[in-house]
């Protein structure tokens, strides 16, 4: 049958078993389908592996087609250590849902409890399907930072974005994360890639918040700052050099302001609301600025054969 609509399922866990001796567990979860009228389950992909964490939020999305009348049963497995071999040490839980009940859940949202090891609670399995929208744009960005505030005590911090979409709930579902650049407070991260839908899913003016954090070998990762924009304000800076304040806890409602133009601001800051309240003193946090952003179409098969 034909597929009513392409679905994104973005996965989450909480309060996951710690499998690991002497740190916590290094999650990923597996995605199997059952076939339509089968009991064999079958493999559909895996999440990245998150280190040190027992309550991930994954990047890596699960793109489904949905069958409105067929009942296309899902099984997630979250084994411990990588996942590399699914065996009995590894296992932390399993979850069964139907795709149809995620969807038909409020707002799209599902939680499960992961279930399977005995006399064990196991955490929860976090679901949020969206249905995809036709936009098969492609964008490229760079951006990098300038007087990070420094959050290693015998170092400089070791930066890294952490880039999420707005939810119709106010709440918001990782989409990208950049690389880690060590040891410096004016870091330059590399481009990147990431489609339209996955950063906003074709709504151009859907809040876009990006986290700065301070990478840390155990997990912890130290906040430093954040600011909210959107896909059309980045479009707008195409061929601008723009700057953008950060401020710690500015939330869905919040938004840095964009400065553009071929001069940018001498000092614009990266306001953090705790220190200012703090330190009477405080000025900013540092700065985030967009280096680059260009957009491409992504061609179907179909296009080109209907292009001659």
């Amino acid at each position: 049958s034909v597929p009513g609509t392409k679905v994104e399922l973005t996965v989450s866990c909480r309060n996951l078993l710690d499998m690991d001796t002497f740190s916590k567990s290094d999650p990923v979860v597996v995605l199997f389908m059952q076939g339509s009228g089968s009991s064999e389950w079958k493999e559909f992909g895996r999440t990245e592996v998150i280190d040190n964490t027992l309550n991930p939020d994954f990047v890596r999305k699960f793109v489904l087609d949905y069958y409105f009348e067929e009942k296309q049963n899902l099984r997630f497995d979250p084994p411990g250590s990588h996942g590399a071999v699914l065996g009995a040490q590894d296992f932390l839980g399993q979850a069964f849902v139907a795709l149809g009940e995620v969807i038909g859940s409020q707002r799209g949202r599902l939680e499960r409890p992961l279930t399977g090891v005995p006399g064990k609670r196991c955490g929860t399995i976090l679901l949020l399907a969206e249905e995809l929208s036709n936009c098969r744009d492609i964008v490229t960005m760079q951006l990098c930072a300038n007087k990070l505030d420094k959050k290693d005590f015998f170092g400089k911090s070791d930066p890294f974005l952490v880039f999420y979409r707005s939810n119709e709930d106010g709440t918001f579902t990782i989409c990208h994360k950049t690389e880690v650049v060590k040891n410096t407070l004016n870091p330059v991260w590399q481009p990147f890639t990431i489609p339209v839908r996955a950063l906003c899913n074709g709504d151009y003016d859907r809040t876009v918040k990006i986290d700065v954090y301070d990478w840390d070998r155990d997990g912890s990762h130290d906040f430093i700052g954040e600011f909210a924009t959107s896909y059309r304000e980045l479009s707008r800076a195409q061929s601008q050099f723009t700057v953008y304040e950060v401020g710690r806890g500015a939330g869905a409602g919040g938004r840095g302001t964009p400065h553009t133009g071929a001069n940018p601001p001498l000092h614009p800051q990266v306001l953090n609301p705790r220190k200012k309240c703090k330190k009477k003193k405080y000025v900013n946090s540092g700065t985030v600025t967009l280096l680059s952003f260009s957009v491409e179409s992504e061609f179907t098969f179909v296009d080109y054969i209907r292009g001659g």
